[in-house]
């Protein structure tokens, strides 16, 4: 079996878990025949672990365009990529300022590299441990939250059931779907999304394809 058809598979089976388990989730799924989950995930830079919670600290409380036009003047500052840890400890922390960062900001990355680069956080110890643990490790870290960890979960090391409670954009996604009356809570969000396990990353996507692109099929009825 090639990676492909075993991704495929895998697919189709997540799909059908979430069709069953949630019946908004089963008419979002039917309306997008097409979707691909990880789509968005090649329109970014190739990310390890670092990269990834550098990309999501950029991140924090700024919309996506934002991040990215500051991604990509973080990357020009390293020759066109995404920095090592050990790189961005030898660069002067004014130039990540320039780059559209804040001293806040830089402060959390410069922390975050040292920790990686003198062996208090091991990149591939984090990347082997379950999420909660990872989550524990990291948070540690002023300036890192959940919210930060758990993009880094998807985008870095394809975890499977992640879901971000904190996100704005997840929470309103949430409400138009389940047409709430009101925008749900954190702990909501987690209790609607008890159902999706153990395919909560894949749900998630799904969501924020139903909020921000058409669908792909005629309108379903209510």
């Amino acid at each position: 079996m090639t990676v492909d058809s075993g991704r495929e598979e895998w697919l189709l089976q997540a799909r059908s878990r979430l069709r069953k388990a949630d019946p908004v989730l089963a008419r979002i799924v039917d309306a997008r025949p097409a979707f691909d989950p990880r789509a968005w995930l090649a329109e970014l830079p190739p990310m390890d672990l670092y990269g990834a919670l550098l990309f999501q600290v950029a991140g924090q409380q700024l919309s996506v365009p934002a991040t990215r036009r500051i991604l990509g003047r973080v990357e020009d500052l390293f020759g066109g990529h995404l920095p090592a840890p050990a790189e961005v400890l030898s660069l002067d922390p004014g130039k990540l300022r320039e780059a559209g960062l804040s001293w806040r900001k830089v402060q959390t990355l410069r922390d975050l590299a040292e920790r990686m680069s003198d062996g208090r956080l091991d990149p591939e110890v984090l990347s082997r441990l379950p999420d909660d643990d990872l989550m524990g490790r990291l948070t540690v870290v002023p300036g890192i939250g959940p919210w930060t960890v758990q993009g880094a979960l998807i985008i870095a090391l394809g975890r499977e059931d992640v879901v971000l409670p904190g996100d704005l954009a997840l929470r309103k996604a949430v409400r138009t779907a389940y047409q709430l009356d009101h925008l749900p809570s954190q702990q909501e969000v987690l209790a609607i999304a008890e159902k999706w396990r153990p395919y909560r990353s894949l749900a998630t996507s799904y969501l924020f394809s139903a909020a921000f692109e058409p669908e792909q099929v005629g309108p379903l009825e209510n």
